[in-house]
């Protein structure tokens, strides 16, 4: 045990060391617990050149609650920490940095490209590693893995091949999501879909026999992509036109009226220009229907020469001049406002475009049909079970995902192209030559992998898959997985459906989702709302516990949480709190010897405040079961500051200096079991502090990290106990209101005249407890026919009565001078208020708010003069 401890806490000097201490002794190991259960925890890896938001600090301070708990309560303990590549986003950083050279990705090349990337990570990539330490991730560091490395890029190769092999993977033209800015196409889910404020434009498409059919878009330069018009079979306005045909605008280029359900016959005019090549629902009518598809434009959404004169243009200057054109021939009916819903990219912001484009694609259905029955059966537990419905409805509409991206940096696609028959060859290891023809002349796709793909075979393959190592066959499947509820898609979903797959088992047993985080007002937190708190700043500023509490007693289970600082001071102030009572704690430890408390020789305190904790341990482990961490948080909170610190550390103040030996060595058992217990409860959420304090406490076991965590034992629980000093705690606080009410100095002691009903032992042996809780110099019991005292304030529990002799808490002469002097100011204040809601002038001039204040006002100052009148009443003449 440490000798001094310090008067507060520096969590700047002891969180660096304590997590250097931690970790050199290899205390975030599993191995720590050879031959127990495994608990695994696969962290959602961050972009490896991120820097640490509210979403990290959320994601590790509930994770490594997690593992802290099951590390404590004995279990083979692992969570494996990585990084993940973000192709996206590190590219556009490479990009950017490249840009400031005065030079491009296309300017230096591929492999030079590729060199400066990897420079990049390892130049920042440590960053957000570091960033994770800071808030006491305890990791198994040694097990760090990056969706880049040689064993998960051969993991990726793997997979990919397998697919192939069993035919569900396979590359072809289809209508995907195209990024312009990002030169690449991107998924169903990377694309942001929100309602903006547009316009409708109607106009006549010329049929060819003369006539016209009047449609609606929101996108007139899509026009000169149409293949057909389309008209609901049913609509009687229209059964003339089917079967005749329409010629596109300034193109005059020939297209088919059709008809089909899909055609709401009630938007618009009814009528429906179709453009299979930039729209998904056109493109589902033009495969029933076998309709062209005509792409219209270039990857970097200019026209191309499918667009005739408009060729070159940019898209949304195409859409001006074909309108325009379009005026003056005298097609067009009108233009109107119109709330539409709007694709933008999730990464880069600018509209995204569907077009076909030759892209590589899984077939998801068989995949997901495993998917949803592993969640059905009840093999995997989606906490909280809302959430399941939601993945069912995903999984039960899912449709074939492009893995290809059109970038440099990322696992690129294992598949060469032979110039000369045309036949792709997919191998494991890289070929010289085709495997159809045999031909020299083959090159490599361009395409790297969707980063979700490395990301979705995460928590198998960080074990070493498709190897069958010791870690796979030991730590797999692994137990939590815990992200938030906005990738559920993205990337839970296609980890189930990709460990189902290739290792015929569950990837985890148990999905927790938390929500976001968001500013004290419930306002998404963004650098252009200025809204944005900086954990790193936070933890430079109130360390880390504060932080971690603070988000996670904040949160619950699918719920978005608010953060304000005004909390995390609050966290930190709590965790003064807690280092103030166990130094006090410490502070009278000298010459005592640890033991149990012995429940013979313990005290109605003692019985109250050990029967509280026990019922708080038993309370918590509930809560934990059911992953309600924050309640328990909070709970262990208010016992602390409430009922410990509050209540029993002030009680025990006076066995403790009060020169009884075994009232002391009694008093520091139960005081030292309570810190005990708390401190254990307490470390996976605040691992800092109460290691720090743990090592002060003569408590004979080795570090609070791999401590035993806490059980309830009902011998210590007492309901008689706590109704009793509950008594004691209501008379208390009432005495303690009376004085406030009646301005007592809190040195000044007063007398207490005691009716105990039924509690005339409670009461006689509890009086020192009165003298130190709210200085009563003297308390007289009153007997079954003694007389109630006449000028006194009464306070009442259960079947107790106190009184309070007026003359004790007041000079009764001076108090009653002070309430005449205040009464009078209420009545001249009363008769300035009346005097003006009677004069008819200000009523009827002022403003109804100003009127509604002055009547208020009386309203209020009547009440207080009814209020002085009666205080007045009370003390007699």
């Amino acid at each position: 045990m440490t000798t001094e401890m310090p008067k507060t806490f520096d969590f700047n000097e002891a969180e660096p060391r304590l997590y250097k201490w931690w970790e050199d002794n290899g205390w975030f190991k599993p191995e720590i617990h050879p031959d127990a259960e495994p608990y695994v925890i696969s962290i959602p890896p961050p972009n490896v050149t991120g820097a640490l938001h509210n979403g990290h600090a959320m994601f590790v301070s509930l994770e490594d609650l997690m593992i802290r708990y099951e590390r404590m309560r004995g279990k083979a303990s692992l969570w494996v920490p990585g990084t993940d590549h973000a192709g996206i986003a590190t590219q556009l950083q490479v990009e950017r940095m490249l840009r400031d050279e005065g030079t491009s990705r296309e300017e230096v090349g591929r492999e030079e490209f590729l060199r400066r990337t990897w420079d990049w990570k390892r130049k920042y990539g440590g960053r957000i590693v570091d960033q994770l330490r800071y808030l006491g991730a305890s990791c198994d560091w040694d097990r760090e893995r990056f969706t880049l490395d040689n064993g998960l890029s051969r993991a990726v190769r793997e997979a990919f091949v397998t697919l192939w092999e069993q035919g569900l993977i396979y590359r072809g033209p289809r209508l995907i999501n195209w990024s312009p800015g990002l030169q690449t196409a991107v998924s169903d889910l990377e694309v942001e879909r929100g309602e903006e404020q547009g316009h409708l434009y109607y106009f006549n498409y010329p049929l060819e026999n003369g006539g016209g059919i009047p449609v609606a878009t929101t996108r007139p330069e899509t026009i000169l992509g149409d293949t057909a018009v389309a008209v609901h079979p049913d609509d009687e306005r229209y059964q003339n036109v089917i079967g005749q045909y329409c010629l596109v605008p300034m193109l005059n280029r020939r297209i088919p009226v059709i008809a089909d359900e899909y055609v709401d016959r009630e938007f618009g005019t009814g009528a429906l220009k179709i453009t299979p090549g930039h729209d998904p629902n056109d493109y589902e009518i033009g495969m029933r229907h076998n309709l062209d598809l005509v792409n219209i434009l270039n990857q970097d959404a200019t026209l191309n020469e499918n667009a005739g004169p408009y060729a070159g243009m940019d898209r949304f200057e195409a859409r001006k001049a074909l309108w325009a054109e379009m005026e003056k021939a005298g097609m067009t009916i009108r233009v109107e406002p119109h709330a539409h819903v709007v694709p933008r990219s999730q990464r880069g912001g600018e509209i995204v475009e569907p077009l076909v484009s030759t892209q590589w694609f899984v077939t998801m259905r068989p995949l997901a049909d495993k998917a949803i029955a592993a969640v059905r059966d009840g093999r995997i537990r989606i906490v909280p079970e809302r959430f399941e419905k939601v993945y069912y409805n995903w999984l039960e509409n899912i449709q074939d995902w492009c893995i290809s991206r059109q970038l440099w940096w990322g696992h690129r696609i294992p598949a060469w192209h032979c110039a000369d028959c045309g036949k792709t060859t997919v191998t494991r290891e890289d070929p010289a030559t085709c495997a159809h023809c045999g031909s020299a002349a083959i090159t490599q796709d361009p395409d790297v992998l969707d980063t979700w793909f490395s990301s979705a075979l995460w928590p198998f393959s960080t074990l070493g898959w498709p190897e069958q190592t010791p870690d796979l066959e030991r730590y797999y499947p692994t137990s939590m997985m815990e992200t938030g509820y906005d990738i559920l898609f993205f990337w839970v979903a296609r980890m189930i459906m990709m460990g189902l797959w290739f290792t015929d088992d569950i990837p985890f047993h148990t999905v927790y989702l938390h929500g976001l985080v968001r500013d004290e007002h419930g306002t998404k937190m963004s650098k252009s709302y200025g809204n944005v708190i900086d954990p790193v700043e936070i933890v430079e500023q109130y360390g880390a516990d504060a932080l971690r509490f603070t988000l996670l007693t904040g949160s619950s289970p699918g719920n978005d949480m608010n953060l304000a600082e005004s909390r995390i001071e609050y966290s930190r102030n709590f965790g003064n709190k807690l280092w103030q009572m166990s130094r006090f704690v410490w502070s009278n430890l000298d010459g005592y010897t640890p033991k149990e408390p012995d429940r013979a020789a313990l005290t109605l305190p003692d019985r109250w405040i050990l029967s509280r904790l026990h019922g708080l341990i038993a309370n918590a482990q509930h809560l934990f079961d059911t992953y309600q961490y924050g309640e328990a948080g909070r709970q262990v909170l208010e016992f602390l500051w409430n009922e410990f610190a509050d209540w029993y550390v002030e009680i025990s103040k006076n066995a403790l200096y009060g020169g009884d030996p075994a009232a002391r060595e009694r008093t520091l058992d139960v005081l030292l079991a309570v810190l005990d217990a708390c401190l254990r409860l307490l470390h996976p959420y605040i691992p800092f502090i109460t290691e720090e304090i743990w090592r002060y406490l003569p408590t004979g076991e080795g570090p609070l990290i791999t401590a035993e965590w806490p059980t309830a034992n009902p011998a210590y629980e007492h309901a008689d106990a706590e109704a009793e000093f509950s008594i004691l705690i209501d008379l208390v606080r009432g005495i303690r209101n009376a004085r406030a009410e009646y301005k007592v100095e809190p040195a000044h002691r007063i007398g207490a005249l005691v009716d105990p009903g039924a509690h005339r032992d409670l009461i006689n042996a509890h009086r020192d407890l009165f003298a130190r809780l709210c200085n009563i110099k003297q308390i007289t019991l009153l007997d079954a026919a003694g007389e109630v005292p006449g000028k006194a304030a009464a306070i009442v529990a259960d079947d107790v009565t106190v009184y309070l002799p007026l003359a004790d808490l007041v000079d009764l002469d001076a108090e009653r001078e002070r309430l005449a002097r205040e009464l009078g100011n209420l009545a001249q204040q009363i008769a300035r208020t009346n005097g003006l809601l009677q004069n008819e002038s200000f009523v009827s001039k002022a403003k109804p708010d100003v009127v509604q204040r002055e009547r208020d006002k009386l309203e209020s100052l009547t009440a207080s003069r009814q209020a002085v009148e009666e205080r007045l009443s009370s003390l007699g003449s």
